[in-house]
């Protein structure tokens, strides 16, 4: 298969190129990324000479670009992982997220509808489904469960997924969705709340914590996750949406407390700061149906998944002090331009 990633120098996206270069030297993965802020190259460094691997630099919104590229490459599947992510950005910039989240999807699907594509498979969020109390512990999020969004962001992500069942409809392409829960592991962008915490333990410096640090996410190991979509490519059913989640419920100020414990320093360098606005309480993903149709299960529980994961961040320093410095950004031109491999 030829198979088009879209975000693939992002954090999920990233794990998910590394995976399937090395997995499946028979496909060939195409990485097509804008290299915004949270676009990484250096994520890449290990499969960026691999003969089944090739990247692009482009906007999934750009329509000239996209048709090009689909006419130029004719890939068989689309993994659509491009998408702003981050809540609190969702928050001061709305527009930001409806031009990539909303427009560069379905950017894609006219293309892909055009060109024939053989699977068109949307990654979405558990945020699109709200939030859950607290005091229900019985309460999961369902493949049934009705849209609910909170915050610009899953109301980007949602309206995205609504167009891919939208365009399963009304034009037959063969599409699938997955769900899933918080990710956490290597190469994710140093905003994030592992990655913040760790880089600022590991400094000496105040871990903010929102609010009481009472809110609940269910923490998902990214190589589990890139083996559920891959696994969804190839047995997934055409037109089904699978929740991802790795039955790993934590408080986020149970999440700091690991932290600071996995690298000796003192809880006294919690700080709370106000709440973010509609804040969601509690997620949570019932994974049943991708457990019971395909046969997944997450080889990491939270306690070894945040060991390898405390352990990748110690043992790659410079890799995130290069993010902090935003030297990081100089690695595209440093790689592919000056070298000649590719011309923006």
């Amino acid at each position: 298969m030829k198979i088009l990633v879209t975000g693939g120098a992002g954090f999920i996206g990233a794990n998910f190129v590394n995976y399937m270069v090395n997995e499946h030297p028979e496909d060939e993965i195409i990485n097509l990324d804008l290299l915004t802020y949270a676009g990484n190259l250096e994520n890449l460094k290990d499969v960026e000479n691999k003969p089944n691997y090739k990247f692009y630099k482009g906007d999934i919104a750009d329509r000239e670009f996209i048709f090009n590229l689909f006419e130029k490459e004719r890939p068989d599947v689309v993994v659509n992982f491009a998408a702003e992510s981050h809540v609190d950005r969702s928050i001061e910039n709305p527009s930001i997220f409806v031009q990539t989240n909303v427009l560069g999807t379905t950017t894609l699907l006219d293309a892909s509808v055009k060109y024939g594509i053989k699977r068109f498979h949307q990654v979405s969020t558990d945020e699109v489904y709200g939030d859950l109390p607290l005091d229900r512990p019985d309460l999961f999020f369902t493949e049934e469960t009705p849209i609910h969004t909170s915050s610009p962001y899953s109301s980007s992500k949602a309206a995205a997924d609504l167009f891919v069942r939208a365009y399963h409809r009304t034009f037959g392409l063969p599409i699938t969705i997955s769900c899933c829960s918080n990710n956490y592991g290597p190469y994710q962008f140093p905003e994030k709340l592992i990655p913040l915490m760790i880089s600022r333990a590991t400094a000496d410096e105040k871990l903010p914590v929102y609010g009481d640090g009472a809110n609940v996410r269910d923490w998902l190991y990214v190589l589990d996750h890139c083996k559920a979509i891959d696994l969804i490519l190839r047995k997934g059913k055409v037109g089904e949406t699978y929740n991802i989640g790795g039955h790993n419920e934590k408080t986020n100020l149970e999440v700091v407390k690991t932290v600071l414990k996995a690298v000796d320093k003192p809880e006294s360098l919690i700080t709370y700061v106000e709440d973010r606005k509609g804040h969601d309480r509690r997620y949570a993903i019932d994974p049943t149906k991708i457990e019971n149709e395909l046969g997944w299960v997450p080889e990491e529980n939270f306690d070894t998944g945040i060991a390898k994961t405390i352990q990748w961040y110690l043992d790659n320093e410079d890799w995130w002090k290069n993010i902090l410095s935003g030297d990081y950004q100089n690695y595209f031109q440093k790689m592919y331009i000056d070298k000649g491999r590719v011309s923006e």
